[in-house]
C-alpha cells in the first residue's frame, strides 16, 4: 500500500483510474482508500475535485462494463476456469449470484458500497444475461455515487481522513448487518406485501380497540418510560467509552468537521440562547404558561424547580462516581475531567423541562412537534458553537446532553406518575 501511495503522489489521476478499474476487475485493491486519499489531495489543492470525480466515474464505469461483457461472453465456464485467480470459486459465485438474482438491477446502485459484492456484480450481470440497457443506468449511477461519497469525505475530513477509516473499520460489521437486514426486509415485503398489509391492518385494529380502554396518561407514561430506558442505555454506553478512553477519534473527527465544514461566524449569535437572560426568560415564560393553564400548578412548578435545582447535585454525583472509579484503579487516567459538560447538562435540563411543560397541555398538535424539534436544533447549534469557540471536547458536550437528558426524563416520569396518583385520589 505504501508503494501505491508513492505512485499516487507522482501520478494521482492515473493511479486513481487504474486502482479503481483493477478493483472492479476483482483484484485486491481498496478503492475507498484511494478515493479518500484523492479527496485528501483535493483538500490540499493537489487535485481538482471535479476531475477526481470524473476519473472515478470513468474508471468505475469502464471496470464494471468490461466485467459485464466478460461475464456475458464467457458465462459460467469463465468462473470455473479463472475464478480461483480472483478469489471467486463456484461456491462463492453461487452465493453472490443468488443474492444478485433476488435483488435485481435496482440494487446495482448500492453494490459498490458492499465489499465482496461490488467486485463481482459486473461478471454476474453478464453471466445472468441481464440486458445491457437495464444494467448500464443503475451501474453507472452507483459508480457516480460511490465516487462522490468517498472523495467528498476525504475532502471534508482532510488530514483526519485516516482516522475516519480507522474508526469506520470498527463499525463496518454493524453497518453490514443493518444493511443486510434492510435488504431482507425489502424482499420480505416485496414477496409477502399482501400478507404483511393484512397483518398490520389487523394489528392496528386490535391496537385501536385496546387503546380505547387505556387512558391517555398511561400511554404517555409508557412512552416516557421507553425514552428513559433508551437514554439510560446510551448513558451507560458512553460511561463505558469514557472509562476506557475511547472518545479520541470521535473528538478528532468531530472537531475537524465542525471547524472546516460546518461552523460559520454568524453561528456565534446562538450563544445568546445560553446566556442567563435567555435561560431566565424561558423559565419565566414557562411559569406564566403554567399559571394561565391552571392545571396542577403546584405539581408543575415543583417539576420545574426540582429539574433545574437538581442539575448541579446530579452532575456532581456523576463526577464523584467517576472520581471514585479512578481512585479505585478502574482505569489509569480519564481523558477529560469535564465529562459530562456541566453547561450542556444545564442547557438540556432547562430547555427540556420548559419545552415539556409548554407543550404538555397544548391543544395545537403542530406545537407538540415543532417545540421538540426546535429544542433539538437549538441544542445542536449550541453544541457546534461551543465546540468551535471553546476548548470543550465534543464527547463532553454529548455526555452533558445525554446525562442531562436522563435526569430530566426521570423527573418527567416521576411527576407524571404523581399526577396519575393525584388524579385517582
Amino acid at each position: 500500500m505504501s508503494y501505491i501511495i508513492t505512485l499516487f503522489e507522482q501520478h494521482s489521476y492515473l493511479i486513481l483510474f487504474i486502482g479503481i478499474f483493477l478493483e472492479l476487475m476483482a483484484l485486491p485493491i481498496s478503492g475507498e482508500f484511494l478515493m479518500s486519499y484523492a479527496g485528501y489531495y483535493v483538500y490540499q489543492g493537489k487535485m481538482n475535485y471535479i476531475l477526481a470525480l470524473l476519473t472515478v466515474f470513468l474508471s468505475a464505469g469502464a471496470g464494471i462494463t468490461v466485467t459485464y461483457w466478460f461475464g456475458k461472453a464467457g458465462g459460467y465456464k469463465l468462473i470455473e476456469k479463472y475464478g480461483k485467480f480472483i478469489h471467486m470459486g463456484p461456491e462463492r459465485y453461487k452465493k453472490t449470484a443468488a443474492w444478485f438474482e433476488r435483488s435485481g438491477s435496482k440494487l446495482l446502485v448500492f453494490a459498490y458500497f458492499i465489499p465482496g459484492i461490488r467486485h463481482f456484480t459486473g461478471y454476474i450481470s453478464g453471466i445472468s444475461r441481464m440486458p445491457f440497457r437495464r444494467f448500464i443506468i443503475p451501474a453507472y449511477t452507483g459508480a457516480f455515487l460511490w465516487g462522490v461519497c468517498f472523495i467528498t469525505l476525504g475532502k471534508v475530513l482532510g488530514p483526519q481522513w485516516e482516522s475516519f477509516h480507522q474508526a469506520a473499520s470498527k463499525y463496518i460489521i454493524v453497518f453490514m448487518i443493518v444493511f443486510a437486514l434492510l435488504i431482507i426486509g425489502y424482499f420480505v415485503y416485496r414477496y409477502y406485501k399482501v400478507q404483511i398489509k393484512a397483518f398490520f391492518i389487523h394489528l392496528l385494529q386490535r391496537l385501536i380497540q385496546r387503546l380505547k380502554t387505556i387512558r391517555a396518561t398511561e400511554i404517555f407514561l409508557t412512552i416516557l418510560t421507553l425514552f428513559l430506558i433508551g437514554m439510560v442505555t446510551l448513558m451507560l454506553g458512553m460511561a463505558q467509552d469514557y472509562l476506557y478512553n475511547e472518545f479520541s477519534q470521535f473528538n478528532e473527527v468531530t472537531e475537524f468537521i465542525i471547524h472546516s465544514a460546518i461552523y460559520r461566524n454568524w453561528m456565534k449569535g446562538l450563544l445568546v440562547f445560553q446566556s442567563p437572560i435567555a435561560l431566565g426568560s424561558i423559565v419565566a415564560v414557562t411559569m406564566i404558561q403554567i399559571w394561565s393553564k391552571g392545571r396542577n400548578r403546584g405539581l408543575e412548578y415543583l417539576l420545574l424547580a426540582v429539574s433545574i435545582a437538581g442539575a448541579k447535585p446530579f452532575h456532581d454525583t456523576v463526577l464523584k462516581v467517576f472520581a471514585y472509579l479512578q481512585s479505585f484503579g478502574f482505569v489509569g487516567k480519564f481523558h477529560s475531567e469535564n465529562f459530562p459538560d456541566f453547561n450542556a447538562t444545564v442547557l438540556i435540563i432547562i430547555y427540556g423541562a420548559c419545552l415539556f411543560l409548554l407543550v404538555r397541555h397544548t391543544t395545537k398538535n403542530y406545537l407538540a412537534i415543532v417545540g421538540p424539534l426546535f429544542g433539538l436544533v437549538l441544542l445542536l447549534g449550541l453544541a457546534i458553537v461551543n465546540i468551535a469557540s471553546s476548548n470543550v471536547l465534543p464527547s463532553d458536550i454529548v455526555g452533558g446532553y445525554v446525562y442531562g437528558g436522563v435526569w430530566v426524563l426521570f423527573n418527567f416520569l416521576l411527576f407524571e406518575m404523581l399526577r396519575l396518583v393525584i388524579a385517582k385520589d
